[in-house]
């Protein structure tokens, strides 16, 4: 592949590098393609309440089965009260601290899983990125999204080729509403047990549990017609309504809705960034 012998150039010149490791496609492949082309390059992944259980076991897994030097790490986005506030710009916060912490722990030029799609979207941990001279081959290479997932196909990375988007679970909290550490692991117990509940019903490829102000939103991410009178739109709010309720979380149940999946429904872009 073309694109694929382009990031490697780009990683054999760079030599050895820090790569950011979310348990996404795009960086898991990334940390793949490096460690091939440099064994001495580090990963670094961040453990934290906003990001899922199955992201960091994905990365311990990789770690194990591909040597790389992982270093588990706790950036702290979560003590700044910044990024709680949940203002526009939260990225900004959280990548602030996540690549302050790498920076403390390495002499590496660290690298992200940024790719050319990403370009195109409102990213303020691009400006964060920008300020800890982080370099993103995957832009340096010319290589979108659907050209990664070319690229773990091409080296036989199966579980990561189709893999959904993850994004962290504090993007399920609609921008404005403060970040409640507490609240995340609960959104990722609920994603975890509608996507086994659902597919049951109809067949899905993800699912999102939004926080909006007195309501919870299971957003379902299906080529079918979202039906919320469903068995399973019924079966979906008795999960959600336990699982809030056994966590002390009931406040915000007075409406507990069925829709289909919107990317980033939780961002508000009118919300005022935070300086």
């Amino acid at each position: 592949m073309i694109k694929l012998a382009r990031l490697k150039t780009v990683l054999e010149q760079t030599g050895p590098v820090a790569v950011a490791v979310s348990g996404g496609v795009d960086s898991m492949t990334l940390a793949v393609v490096a460690h091939h082309a440099n064994r001495e390059s580090q990963m670094f992944h961040a453990l934290s309440p906003a990001v899922p259980e199955r992201a960091t076991q994905r990365v311990k897994n990789y770690a194990d089965k591909e040597g790389w030097n992982l270093y588990l790490i706790d950036a702290g986005e979560i003590r700044d009260p910044k990024y709680l506030a949940n203002p526009v710009n939260r990225c900004y916060f959280c990548k602030t601290n996540l690549y302050d912490t790498i920076c403390e722990n390495t002499d590496l030029v660290v690298i992200s899983g940024t790719n050319m799609d990403d370009l195109g979207d409102y990213r303020p941990g691009l400006v964060a990125a920008d300020e800890h001279a982080v370099r993103h081959p995957y832009v340096e290479a010319g290589i979108s999204k659907s050209e990664v997932r070319d690229i773990a196909r091409s080296l036989g990375l199966s579980d990561l080729q189709d893999l959904p988007a993850a994004p962290c679970l504090s993007s399920r909290v609609m921008t404005g509403i403060a970040i409640d550490e507490k609240l995340l692991p609960i959104i990722n117990e609920v994603e975890e047990s509608l996507w086994q509940s659902l597919q049951l019903y109809i067949p899905i490829r993800g699912v999102r549990c939004r926080i909006r102000p007195d309501e919870v939103a299971i957003e379902i991410d299906t080529q079918e017609d979202v039906d919320a009178t469903s068995a399973y739109a019924r079966e979906a709010i008795g999960i959600v309504t336990t699982l809030f309720e056994k966590h002390g979380y009931q406040e915000y149940l007075q409406t507990v809705s069925i829709e289909p999946y919107k990317r980033g429904s939780a961002f508000l872009i009118e919300t005022l960034p935070i300086d």
